[in-house]
C-alpha cells in the first residue's frame, strides 16, 4: 500500500510532467489532472482547467481517493498554467484572455478549497500540502503578460490568506507557493517567438535562452520537492532561494 498520494495538475507537460517525474516519496500514487494526461504510472483524471465545468469533478476525486486513504501524507501541486495571448489587454484575442484568467487565478483558488474541504470532511487524519505554483511576475508584472501576472499575484495572495485560516484553525494543512524559475519549457518557446510588439521585454527571455540560464525542467522540480519540507506554512519564495 502507497503511504503518499500526490495530485499534480498540468502533469501532462512542462514543470508539472516533471515534477511528477520526480515525486522523491517511495510508490506514491500520482495523480495526473490534465486533459492529455500521459504520466507513466499515474492515474489520469481528465480535466480541462480553464473551463469551470471540470472543477467539481476533480473536487470530487480528492474526497473520493481521501475517504479511503489510509496512508500518512497527502498533497496537491498546482502546475497547470497558460501563458498566451501574450499582448496588451484590450488588443488581444476575447477568449484566450478569459481562458487565461479562468486557468491562471480562479481554478487555483477554487481547486485549493476544494481539497482543503476534502482533507477536512474526509477520514484523512495526515500530513496534507498544497502547493502552488508561482511565479516572479507576481511581483514584477510585465507588459504583454496582464492576465498571467495578475493570475500569479492572485494565487500568492491565496496561499497567503489561506495559510492564515488553517493557523486560525489549529489545521495540520500546510500551503505554500514556489516559483520554479526561467525554466526550459515550451512557454519559453513561445515567449522567444512572439513580437517585441506584443512583449517588450522579449530580449531578456532570448538572452538568457542564448546564454544557457533556462533551468532544466527535471533540475527545477528535483529543487522545489528538495525545499517542500523546510518550509514554513504561507512560504511564498522562488527556487532560486534554495
Amino acid at each position: 500500500m502507497t503511504d503518499t498520494i500526490a495530485w499534480i495538475s498540468g502533469a501532462s507537460s512542462g514543470i508539472g510532467a516533471a515534477l511528477a517525474a520526480t515525486v522523491p516519496f517511495p510508490d506514491a500514487h500520482i495523480v495526473d489532472i490534465s486533459r492529455s494526461g500521459g504520466t507513466v504510472g499515474a492515474e489520469h483524471v481528465p480535466a480541462d482547467l480553464s473551463d469551470p465545468g471540470s472543477w467539481s469533478a476533480v473536487g470530487a476525486h480528492f474526497r473520493a481517493r481521501l475517504d479511503s486513504f489510509d496512508g500518512s501524507r497527502a498533497l496537491f501541486v498546482h502546475s497547470a498554467g497558460m501563458l498566451q495571448p501574450i499582448g496588451f489587454a484590450g488588443e488581444v484575442d476575447d477568449g484566450l484572455y478569459t481562458t487565461n484568467v479562468l486557468l491562471n487565478s480562479a481554478a487555483p483558488q477554487v481547486l485549493g478549497h476544494f481539497f482543503l474541504r476534502a482533507i477536512d470532511e474526509s477520514g484523512f487524519d495526515g500530513r496534507a500540502d498544497i502547493v502552488m505554483l508561482t511565479s516572479g511576475a507576481a511581483k514584477r508584472p510585465y507588459a504583454g503578460w496582464s492576465s498571467y501576472s495578475a493570475g500569479k499575484a492572485a494565487v500568492d495572495a491565496w496561499v497567503d490568506a489561506a495559510a492564515q485560516e488553517r493557523e486560525a484553525r489549529g489545521s495540520r494543512v500546510r500551503v505554500v507557493a514556489i516559483g520554479p524559475g526561467v525554466v526550459a519549457t515550451p512557454m519559453q518557446e513561445t515567449i522567444r517567438n512572439t513580437s517585441v510588439e506584443d512583449f517588450p521585454r522579449k530580449d531578456k527571455f532570448v538572452e538568457l535562452f542564448e546564454s544557457g540560464g533556462l533551468a532544466d525542467p527535471s533540475e527545477a522540480a528535483k529543487t522545489i520537492w528538495g525545499m517542500l519540507d523546510n518550509l514554513p506554512n504561507g512560504a511564498v519564495t522562488d527556487v532560486r532561494h534554495a
